[in-house]
This record gives C-alpha cells, sequence and structure tokens, in this order.
C-alpha cells in the first residue's frame, strides 16, 4: 500500500516542513547512477567537452561530431555542427539492433480501460511505414508536417516518422481549439496535417476532424490531411486531400532507411500558447536536443531501462510531452506508461490504479496535479499499491512545499528522492533540478542547475549576480538543446530573450532567489508580480503561504488595483474536501500569510473557488482572474479545460466585500 495514512497528517506535514533538507536515501545513493558529486566539477572545469562526450556516449551517430560549441555568432549558437544524426534511429532502430526490439515502448491505456502494449520492434514497423507514406504524399527533408492528435501511440508514430525523413514537426496540444490549429498551422507553412476522426475525454466524444475542416478554410501549403481512427466517429473526408492513415500505413513499403541531418538541422516547432501575445514558433535542432533529453532523462530520474517502468503523466502537445514522454525516454530504451484520459476519469484513483497496474517506478507530474490530489484526499492513493515507486518528480510550475511534502509523504512513503525539475519549451530540456543520488533536497526549490548548465540571479536593475535574495533568472552559458531561434522571426528571437543582458545572457523570464546554500528558488514570471505599497511579491509566494492553510487545497493571486496600496492582493481559493468557508477561515488564511510573509502580504479579498480557470495542461490563466476583478471583458478562453468556471466566478464575485 502507500502506506498507512495518518489522521493527523497535516500534524506531521507541519512537524516535517520544519526539517527543511532531505537527504537521499542511502539505498537509492548506493545504488544511483550518479552519486559523486564530483560530476559537478567535471562539468564545470570543461562544459564544451563534457557535453560532447555526452553526445557521443548517449547517441549513436552516422558521423560523429568532433566539436562541441560554435559560439561564433551570439545568440545563434550552434552544437555538434560537424556531425550527422538521425532522431528516429536513434529512437527505435539502434535498440532493435541490438535485441530489445521485443522490449515494451508504450503500455498505452485508453479512458474505457483499452489497454496496447507497443514494442520497440512494432513502433520502428509502423514509423517505416508511415514515414514512406508522407514521402509518396510529397513530404520530404526541411517540410513542416502538423500534428493534433490525442494521447495515443500513433502521435509518437507521427513524430518519429517526420524525423526519419527529415520532416520537422508541428505538434499541436489536443486540448487547443481547431482555430489554433488553423493559426499554427499557417505560422509554420505546413505542407501536411495528421489529426484524428474524434477525441474522447471524460466519456464524450468531440469531432476532431469535423472541428478542423470548420476552421482551416483554405490554406496555400496544406495539402494533406491525414485521419487516424481512434474513436470510430464518422467524420468527413475531401476527395484528393483527405487520406486515412491505417490505409496509409496498409499501403506503404515496408522498409524506410532514415535520412542522415546534420546536427544542426530543424527536428521541430513548437508553438507557445500565444496567451499575451502572436504564438512564438520555438525551433529545436537536431543533434543537441537529443544530447540534452538523453543526459537529463538518463541521469535525472536515475534510469535503469531493463528494470524501471517510466510514467511522464503529460501531454505530448507540451514540451515536457516531446522531451520525457517520447525522445528522451525512446532514446534511453525506456518503458512506458502512455494514458489517454484525465485524472479523475473514471475515478479520482484511476493514475494510482494505473500505478498499481503497470507497475510504476517513476512518476513525473505537475504540482497542479498534485494540488487537486491533496483536495481528493489522502485515502484515495491508499486504496492502491504504491510500493513500486521509487523515484518522484515535479514539472511545469514552482511547487510549494506543503504539495512538495504531500507528494513526499502519501506518495512516495518517504522513501522516493523527488526531483524538482525547472526548465521551459525554449531551453528543450531540464535546466534546473536535484541529481536524486546526490542533492539534499528543499522542499519548492529546484536546488541547483543541472552539470553543464550555468544559472544565476541577478540584479533586475543592475543585472550584478545575486549572491542571496531575489532577482532575475538567467542562463550564462550555451547548453546543446537550447532553441536556435524563433521559426521565421530572428529579430524577434533576438529581442525576446538576448537583448537585455546581451548576446550572451539568456533571459528566462522568471524571478527566482537564492538561498543561504546557493539553492535556488523558481518564483514565477517576472510579470506574475503584485506591488503592494512598495512591496513586491511574486504571486507564487503569496499562493504557497496560503495552502500552507491546513483547509486550503489550492489557492491563485492576483494584483488588484486599490487607491490606498496602489494593488491589493484578491486571492481566488479552493477549499479541501467537504470545508465550509467562513469569515473565521478568511482570517485564518490571512493569518497563515502575515506569519510567513508578512501583514503587507494578506489578502484584501478572498473569492472562494470551487474550480480555478485552467488549461489543458492544467496551467492557471491568472489573466483571466485579473479581467473579472477588474471587471474587464474576458480575454481568450477557448483554451480551458472548462470554460464554465469563469461564468461562476463571475457571478459569485461581486457578492464578495472587501477585507479588512
Amino acid at each position: 500500500m502507500a502506506g498507512e495514512v495518518s489522521t493527523d497528517l497535516e500534524r506531521e506535514l507541519g512537524e516535517m516542513l520544519e526539517q527543511e533538507r532531505f537527504e537521499p536515501p542511502a539505498e537509492f545513493r548506493e545504488r544511483a547512477l550518479w552519486s559523486d558529486p564530483a560530476v559537478y566539477d567535471e562539468a564545470a572545469a570543461d562544459p564544451e567537452a563534457w557535453w560532447l562526450r555526452q553526445a557521443n556516449e548517449l547517441l549513436d551517430w552516422e558521423e560523429a561530431p568532433s566539436e562541441g560549441l560554435d559560439d561564433s555568432n551570439p545568440p545563434f549558437y550552434r552544437w555538434f555542427a560537424d556531425g550527422k544524426i538521425n532522431a528516429s534511429a536513434n529512437c527505435l532502430d539502434r535498440h532493435v539492433a541490438a535485441g530489445i526490439g521485443d522490449r515494451v515502448a508504450y503500455h498505452w491505456r485508453g479512458e474505457e480501460g483499452e489497454e496496447r502494449d507497443v514494442t520497440y520492434a512494432e513502433l520502428l514497423a509502423d514509423t517505416q511505414r508511415f514515414a514512406n507514406a508522407l514521402k509518396g504524399l510529397g513530404v520530404g527533408k526541411g517540410d513542416v508536417v502538423g500534428i493534433y492528435l490525442p494521447m495515443i501511440p500513433e502521435v509518437v508514430v507521427a513524430m518519429l516518422a517526420c524525423a526519419r525523413i527529415g520532416a520537422m514537426h508541428n505538434v499541436v496540444f489536443g486540448g487547443f481549439s481547431a482555430e489554433a490549429v488553423r493559426e499554427r498551422m499557417e505560422f509554420s507553412e505546413a505542407k501536411a496535417l495528421v489529426t484524428v476522426d474524434g477525441a474522447r475525454r471524460k466519456g464524450k466524444t468531440a469531432p476532431i476532424k469535423q472541428q478542423v475542416d470548420e476552421h482551416l478554410g483554405v490554406l496555400g501549403t496544406l495539402k494533406t490531411i491525414v485521419v487516424v481512427r481512434h474513436a470510430g466517429t464518422d467524420c468527413p473526408m475531401q476527395e484528393g486531400r483527405d487520406r486515412f492513415y491505417d490505409e496509409l500505413l496498409e499501403a506503404a513499403d515496408p522498409e524506410c532507411l532514415p535520412e542522415p541531418m546534420g546536427a544542426e538541422d530543424p527536428l521541430f516547432i513548437l508553438y507557445t500558447s500565444g496567451s499575451t501575445a502572436k504564438p512564438k514558433g520555438i525551433l529545436h535542432t537536431t543533434g543537441g536536443y537529443l544530447t540534452g533529453v538523453a543526459a537529463t532523462h538518463r541521469y535525472v530520474f536515475d534510469l535503469k531501462p531493463e528494470s524501471d517502468v517510466y510514467w511522464c503523466a503529460a501531454d505530448v502537445g507540451w514540451v515536457t510531452g516531446h522531451s520525457y514522454i517520447v525522445y528522451g525516454p525512446l532514446l534511453n530504451g525506456a518503458t512506458s506508461v502512455m494514458w489517454e484520459g484525465a485524472p479523475d476519469y473514471p475515478s479520482h484513483g484511476i493514475w494510482w490504479e494505473l500505478v498499481d497496474r503497470y507497475g510504476v517506478t517513476i512518476l513525473y507530474t505537475a504540482p497542479t496535479a498534485i494540488r487537486t490530489f491533496i483536495k481528493w484526499g489522502a485515502d484515495i492513493p491508499a486504496e492502491s499499491d504504491l510500493s513500486s515507486l521509487r523515484l518522484l518528480g515535479s514539472v511545469g510550475e514552482p511547487i510549494n512545499p506543503k504539495a512538495w511534502l504531500w507528494y513526499h509523504k502519501v506518495i512516495g512513503a518517504e522513501r522516493c528522492p523527488i526531483v524538482d525539475t525547472w526548465w521551459q519549451t525554449e531551453t528543450g530540456a531540464i535546466m534546473i533540478t536535484p541529481l536524486p543520488g546526490i542533492t539534499a533536497t528543499k522542499p519548492g526549490s529546484a536546488t541547483t542547475p543541472f552539470p553543464g548548465v550555468a544559472a544565476e540571479v541577478v540584479g533586475e536593475g543592475d543585472g550584478e549576480p545575486v549572491e542571496q535574495g531575489q532577482g532575475l533568472l538567467i542562463l550564462t552559458r550555451p547548453w546543446p538543446s537550447m532553441l536556435r531561434t524563433l521559426y521565421k522571426e530572428e529579430e524577434r528571437f533576438v529581442e525576446t530573450y538576448f537583448s537585455r543582458f546581451g548576446k550572451e545572457t539568456y533571459l528566462v523570464g522568471d524571478a527566482a532567489r537564492r538561498d543561504e546554500d546557493g539553492y535556488l528558488w523558481v518564483i514565477g514570471r517576472i510579470d506574475d508580480v503584485v506591488n503592494v505599497s512598495g512591496h513586491r511579491l511574486s504571486t507564487a509566494e503569496v499562493e504557497s503561504a496560503i495552502v500552507a492553510h491546513e483547509k486550503v487545497a489550492e489557492a491563485a493571486v492576483i494584483g488588484q488595483s486599490d487607491e490606498q496600496t496602489g494593488q491589493a492582493i484578491c486571492a481566488f481559493v479552493t477549499l479541501r474536501g467537504d470545508t465550509e468557508h467562513s469569515e473565521e477561515l478568511v482570517e485564518g488564511i490571512r493569518a497563515v500569510v502575515a506569519e510567513r510573509i508578512g501583514k503587507f502580504a494578506r489578502p484584501k479579498r478572498t473569492v472562494w473557488a470551487d474550480e480555478l480557470p485552467k488549461t489543458r495542461s492544467g496551467k492557471i490563466m491568472r489573466r483571466l482572474l485579473r479581467d473579472i476583478a477588474e471587471g474587464r471583458a474576458l480575454g481568450d478562453v477557448t483554451t480551458l479545460r472548462d470554460p464554465s468556471v469563469m461564468e461562476e466566478l463571475e457571478a459569485k464575485i461581486g457578492a464578495y466585500e472587501d477585507e479588512d
């Protein structure tokens, strides 16, 4: 079982908070791939040589690179430029050739209980056939292929087939609207789009192909739409343009040799959400990206491919899915779990049933999911056997200490190290993280940069390093998996990331704090800051204090215009279980914030929210909360998991009086 869950869990978590540091368990350290801290010094002594060694040790090259970094034209850095490699061959062919073709690559589970085990040999066979099908449709090296699919094995086949022939894939998250698909296909001038007849979500089926047709219109470059039959729904097919995936596979030749790609040849484009501006097309190239994800996946998760069952509970439509569902795990020959559904369907315990069913040893998920599980209660995971777990990971946003500790105790039974990772779509791979066999962790801190990565906290005004305290997070040295540019927007690339502190310094866009031990605490986006009477507070900092209250499951904080203080804090709070809201509870929350941060940080307004507005990836849309708090018309809500949440909050917010 997950471990006997104490009825006095809150008291125990409070005591653990005071421990502050968690050393790697001795048994874990003894068996870890990396247990000697000297790896940091080794990488720092000659980062280029260190990364070149990782590239040659972890990947199979058609022509091995002899050079690491080319920094002759910053910020347009190049890595391993004289090497040739194919991503698809590294993910599949070499494993089959090594005799492990019958190893399961993915345990796929559909939301209605369907199961498929896809081996490396089967994945290779389908990838070769679909690569030939794409070539038959006129897709070649340098072309762009859009992919708009749910979490099914065909999404991996489509990505690797593109990589096999040198086409760039442009994956669009399945939770985005068909209008967002059209926008991204137009921006990238995609030649083909791979989509699905229908997508299932919590017992309902959405007619995806029909919606795509309604919004796509006429795009001059888009010649073909390939449709995967998944949900069994009828869909319109336009003669001469639309083809069924299964029919293409059946007709295609079974063998497709991988195209030799230069290390700096493009691998994929991934567009950011565009919530505040035109979406940015993040461009990643082949050799450096593969090196970064192979190294971080192997060593951050201490992967033993012969025995581990790894589950990254993200979506392939985000960079986490690209790097740690597809490329990282397949490069390392891992067996992964792929789950099509939501965390609460068909029951609140489905995730833990999957851990039990497949013997998951490594779980990588987001703080927003963990906070949701806290709200549902510790008794739900206790119903499943979680004893197979040996390592836990966190990704997507800073994790507050309370959620970290709940994850550690309830899910990890206090035996599993937690790797709290920080990185971005732009970085391609994990940048700041504990190493589970080396690093003593602190709840809420991503700790220190991965070997070969250099990060600093600097003053917002002067850019000088901050030895201890808060400032802007920057990366001060190029790394192999970094974005190379913004697709067809080189000036915007320089302006966005390399204009503030020069072309040798990457501006992350996050605020961070360095503590007395040199550990990094990522606070949140620079623009997620509230200024109360001259006190600059990160929303994440206040939210973390609010959720420290024993009755609070989740909180989102925004700054609201205030005549007295410039801005005042408005908190949207979700309570645990059947807790009833009251004036006493409001004061209790304010008291916790005052104790942890100061009286000036107390919320002036508290709004009880049964649910917070979140995207399908789980990110809270604070922009929309600011809109309703200020009485403005709502911005775009098409990316929300449940748009009705905003209607409920709009109706509710007028009933709340300002708190003194």
